[in-house]
């Protein structure tokens, strides 16, 4: 067994020191020595060797000294390095001018710069490496400087703004008070790390919501134009029940001055001052208005009468908006009322016909007070004020075109005429579009004859395209193809006018192909082609490729009502084109396998076969510039005219003079509810059936399927002269 005199589990240092105490012990033994065996020579190499194993030990802890001095040398360049790094890294940061903050992968703050939450002062102090992100939104939370949404509590947006915190990408606005708005950007790093970034948005925002006003207060000035030059007096009031918006003609007819309308006045308070002065009347009671107005359900539309005095009645329409504000129009009654109490017999269906007017009229102005989607409504509304003027002027124009002899007074008169008609057209195909865009186009799907139809398009277009010095081919197929008989009619009268009055040389081509059980109708030509990029644009109103069109030559409504009709049909339209080569427009429709009842097909236009000299027409028309130009047109032709306002005018009129008409044309609307068909079905009772025709501008849907119960074909104002000459022909006797 070896024993060692130095327990290797000390230090260097302490083996060190118990050696030299060795040393010290056995030189002092051997000093005082005088063993002759040579145990102190022994002794004495012992202590050399021991004084030999402390000199390597000291070299072995020299040299682990100098190792350790190096190590403490790398440690300290590296922290210096470290603290460059962050300090240059701080200064980067620091120079942004967004609002910087990183977070670790725990969640807490590593280091944030200066103009993070610089908007918020309390916060910012609390900003030190380690604070927690919940901390952190907790702490904006209940800042001073953050602006709430109302009805929300700190607790409720640290909640939120929290769970956002789970998105792996992050960007909200954040309101503070004085009108300011901070933009915040939260990116979560592929480390786990997030960094938060906010920047002052607040001049944007400004911008923004000036933009935004801008916006408002023109359609503020719409509405108001709107609201000022219509015949019902309106009242718009917001969820509140605050009066926000009115016109002058409630003033008048409610006889209160409009002064005293005031911005943000109470329902309450106006309802209270009106209360004594007004009389209400179909059932209602006031309070039942009242609860109305103050009900937190849905309001469904309310409909009353109310009585000024003893000679003002008023029908009144309270309707609540998607927004939860409503609006209350007043519409003067009292002419129709009046007339109700004297006819009796006749009050119900004068009630309905107030009830679908006003229906219309608040239509029409719920959408211009939502700025928004208002011209299908209003254009069908004008659609008979626009028409019946330009009728007249056409029938005047055609009425002293034959009496001119100057050839340049002819071109100008010519010249008005295409100016006019061009007017109707551009009216037709807004109406066209209002109509199908509005969805309440009536569809009569029945079988329709395409020879027929082929023939129409034919000698509609025949003398346009010679005219031009362009081949029309038309070559229709044998078949009838199930589809509304006047929209396929006036898809195909848009296409071929499009071909016409695009192509300079060549030819239109018309045609059909059977594909399946459908057949395809394929209007081609010859013209300069549409590019690709462009065949989505065209079938936009009011879009031409062709800028230098004028107006007489379409406003380019053709396509875009041909793509609404195909639609509403459910006619799939195809297109084919190629620039400097032409175009093809392909509309494909389903067979039918019958021929169909005689209505559904189309007539063609043929040659006068009788001359209309000396016939008696009797003309049943209330516009009396209307009345007048029809009778210069046909007076001037030779026809025997009676002319008058209504039904009982007529009628005291044919008993006087013992004469029964060779044809009627009457018009729609007549005085008071009266209606064409009903003159031309009291008239006819008397004097057997005579050849009529109705003239109207009102092209909506119920007045087509009124005329066609009654088999009574419609001409549609502006007339021409040509469509009125071609009835009163057919009218006339063999």
């Amino acid at each position: 067994m070896t024993y060692s005199l130095i327990d290797p589990s000390d230090s260097v240092q302490r083996q060190n020191e118990k050696l030299q105490q060795i040393v010290e012990v056995l030189m002092k033994r051997v000093e005082q020595s005088t063993d002759d065996s040579g145990a102190a020579y022994a002794q004495f190499q012992r202590v050399v060797m021991l004084e030999d194993e402390v000199r390597d030990r000291t070299r072995d802890l020299e040299h682990a000294l100098d190792l350790l001095n190096q190590s403490n040398a790398q440690l300290a360049e590296a922290n210096r390095a470290t603290e460059a790094a962050r300090s240059d890294l701080a200064n980067a940061i620091e120079t942004i001018q967004e609002g910087f903050a990183l977070f670790d992968r725990n969640d807490a703050l590593v280091l944030c710069n200066s103009r993070f939450s610089m908007q918020l002062p309390d916060v910012r102090e609390i900003l030190r490496p380690g604070l927690s992100f919940r901390a952190y939104v907790e702490a904006v939370s209940e800042s001073q400087f953050l602006s709430l949404p109302a009805g929300e509590t700190p607790r409720d947006w640290a909640t939120r703004r929290l769970n956002r915190h789970r998105d792996s990408r992050v960007v909200l606005n954040v309101r503070l008070i004085w009108n300011r708005w901070v933009q915040i950007s939260e990116h979560h790093t592929g480390d786990g790390q997030t960094v938060i970034l906010q920047t002052d948005i607040t001049d944007i925002m400004r911008l923004e919501r000036r933009e935004r006003d801008r916006m408002l207060d023109d359609q503020a000035r719409l509405i108001r134009a709107t609201l000022d030059h219509i015949n019902q007096g309106v009242c718009i009031f917001d969820t509140k029940a605050r009066l926000v918006g009115w016109n002058g003609k409630v003033g008048e007819m409610l006889s209160i001055p409009v002064s005293q309308f005031r911005f943000g006045a109470d329902f309450d308070r106006i309802f209270d001052r009106l209360i004594n002065e007004l009389q209400f009347t179909a059932g209602l009671a006031p309070d039942k208005l009242l609860s109305w107005v103050h009900q937190d359900d849905p309001r469904p539309p309310l409909r009353f009468e109310i009585r000024r005095g003893d000679a003002i009645i008023l029908d009144v329409f309270a309707e609540e908006m998607p927004n939860r504000e409503f609006v209350i129009s007043f519409n003067d009654v009292t002419a129709r009322r009046q007339a109700a109490e004297a006819l009796q017999d006749a009050k119900a269906f004068l009630e309905q016909r107030v009830m679908e007017r006003t229906l219309e009229l608040e239509d029409a102005l719920a959408e211009a007070e939502r700025a928004n989607a208002s011209k299908s409504r209003f254009v069908a509304a004008a659609s008979h004020d626009l028409l019946q003027p330009l009728s007249a002027a056409k029938l005047y124009v055609s009425s002293i075109t034959d009496d001119l002899e100057k050839p340049a007074h002819a071109e100008v008169l010519r010249r008005t005429e295409r100016a006019l008609e061009s007017v109707e057209d551009i009216i037709g195909a807004l109406l066209d579009i209002s109509t199908l865009d509005s969805g309440q186009v009536s569809i009569d799907l029945a079988p329709v004859d395409v020879t027929d139809l082929f023939a129409h398009i034919h000698a509609e277009f025949a003398a346009h395209a010679d005219l031009k010095g362009l081949d029309l081919r038309i070559r229709p197929r044998p078949a009838f193809i199930r589809t509304d008989a006047r929209y396929i009619r006036r898809i195909l009268q848009n296409l071929v006018a499009n071909a016409v009055r695009y192509t300079e040389r060549g030819s239109v081509l018309v045609g059909a192909r059977r594909r399946g059980r459908s057949l395809r109708l394929e209007v081609w030509d010859t013209g300069p082609g549409i590019a690709e990029e462009d065949q989505d644009t065209i079938f936009r109103e009011f879009q031409r490729l062709n800028a230098r069109a004028s107006a007489s030559e379409g406003m380019g409504l053709g396509l875009a009502i041909v793509e609404r009709a195909c639609a509403r049909l459910g006619h799939p339209l195809g297109l084919w084109s190629q620039p400097g080569r032409g175009s093809g427009f392909f509309v494909t429709v389903p067979l039918d396998p019958g021929p169909g009842p005689v209505s559904a097909r189309l007539p063609v236009q043929r040659a006068p076969a009788h001359d209309v000299a000396g016939l008696a027409v009797l003309l049943v028309e209330n516009d009396s510039d209307m009345r007048r130009a029809l009778s210069m047109v046909l007076e001037r032709r030779g026809v025997n005219l009676l002319s008058v306002e209504n039904t009982a005018e007529a009628l005291a009129l044919l008993d006087e003079i013992a004469l029964t008409p060779d044809a009627m044309l009457v018009d729609y609307h007549l005085d008071g509810d009266e209606t064409g068909v009903e003159a031309i079905r009291a008239i006819r009772a008397v004097y057997g059936a005579i050849p009529a025709r109705i003239i109207t501008a009102n092209r909506a849907p119920e007045v087509a399927d009124a005329c066609r119960a009654a088999q009574i074909d419609l001409l549609h104002k502006p007339l021409s002269t040509a469509e009125v000459e071609a009835f009163l022909h057919a009218a006339a006797p063999a």
